[in-house]
């Protein structure tokens, strides 16, 4: 059993990158603010796990021709998948939970993948993704503007935005990937009576994970699904307020790990300093070397861009010179990195990753 597991780095110079929508009480009607958390310290500005998820998703679904996304159907106010994980890459890696229709053959007609009746599947999503928190408190800026093209009176609108370095965690279940639970348990009830009888159809092999039986792909697809995935981080796109400011969202830090757990020991290496600026914590990345040093089944892959925090990447690239880690730990660009991550997760030699 094994995780890919890393963090990342977003530099949002000007953005509002995830909006709370509607200000009650603004003095303009067209008020718009962001998701922020307040603390005793200040604001901390975030981006929401499902957006950074439907970022991902998007990113995979327009520039990765190989990869297969469900269709999703909708019943008046509820939207669910085909929750059909052999066909669908998104439905296997991220997970999915389907109940009965409460319509006569509302799902029959809608053109969605048969559901056993009365039966509910639900699979939790081998990729996890958390929030991503602003590193240090800001002070998160109002703009104000008008409607400009029409006759008469302007019409005003407010926004919100800040400028911040937004730290995400994230985590892939190597061995829940390409593996169907046909058990009792929420979260492991991925199969009924049709998607059961479609995995010996195609011929995945019957096996026992984690004491529940499951059924499993080919290694090989297994490998391609993960890798494709892990590849389009690089590519990574998407954000609101995206024609107001522009923001890349391409990681600007990433640190990925082949670990023998979910766990993510990664969280304390960029800290904020007592003036709000994000620092590279040199005696914390030590001691997770140290301390964890067992448990990484691949290098520490560091990508840090040029340009973003440069003395803080001369840190590290000092600390790893110092102790001689040239070899456990490997710093190049972000993109670089994360396709090194990718091609290493398809490789045969390192398929019992996925045991």
């Amino acid at each position: 059993m094994a995780f890919m597991t890393g963090c990342i780095v977003l530099d949002a110079p000007a953005s509002a990158l995830n909006n709370a929508g509607q200000e009650p009480g603004a003095a303009t009607e067209n008020a718009i603010v962001i998701k922020k958390i307040r603390t005793p310290e200040g604001s901390f500005p975030y981006v929401s796990a499902q957006a950074v998820r439907y970022w991902i998703r998007t990113t995979l679904e327009s520039g990765e021709e190989d990869w297969k996304a469900a269709p999703v159907h909708r019943e008046g106010k509820i939207a669910y998948t085909d929750a059909e994980p052999i066909e669908w890459w998104d439905d296997d890696l991220f997970g999915y939970m389907r109940a009965p229709s409460k319509k006569t053959d509302a799902a029959k007609a809608e053109g969605a993948a048969p559901l056993e009746k009365g039966r509910e599947i639900t699979r939790i999503s081998p990729f996890r993704v958390s929030t991503f928190v602003s590193v240090a408190p800001v002070a998160v800026t109002r703009d104000f503007g008008t409607m400009a093209r029409q006759q008469g009176d302007p019409v005003p609108y407010e926004h919100e935005f800040y400028r911040a370095h937004l730290l995400g965690l994230l985590s892939l279940d190597l061995s829940a990937a390409g593996t169907f639970f046909d058990g009792e348990r929420v979260g492991y009830k991925n199969l009924d009576s049709h998607r059961r009888k479609k995995a010996g159809e195609t011929g995945l092999s019957e096996v026992t994970v984690r004491r529940q039986k499951a059924f499993r792909l080919p290694i090989e697809q297994r490998m391609r699904r993960v890798s494709t995935l892990v590849s389009a981080l690089s590519r990574l796109n998407g954000g609101a307020k995206q024609t107001l400011h522009y923001t890349d969202v391409t990681p600007a830090v990433v640190v990925l790990a082949v670990t023998r757990h979910g766990n993510n020991p990664f969280y304390r290496m960029l800290v904020a300093s007592r003036t709000h600026q994000t620092e590279f914590h040199r005696s914390a990345f030590e001691e997770v070397m140290d301390v964890y040093g067992d448990d990484f089944h691949s290098p520490v892959l560091v990508g840090w861009a040029k340009g973003f925090l440069d003395d803080e990447r001369a840190k590290l690239e000092a600390t790893v010179a110092d102790r001689g880690w040239k070899e456990r730990v490997v710093i190049d660009h972000p993109v670089a990195q994360i396709e090194r991550m990718a091609e290493l997760l398809s490789k045969p030699e390192n398929s019992d990753w996925y045991d």
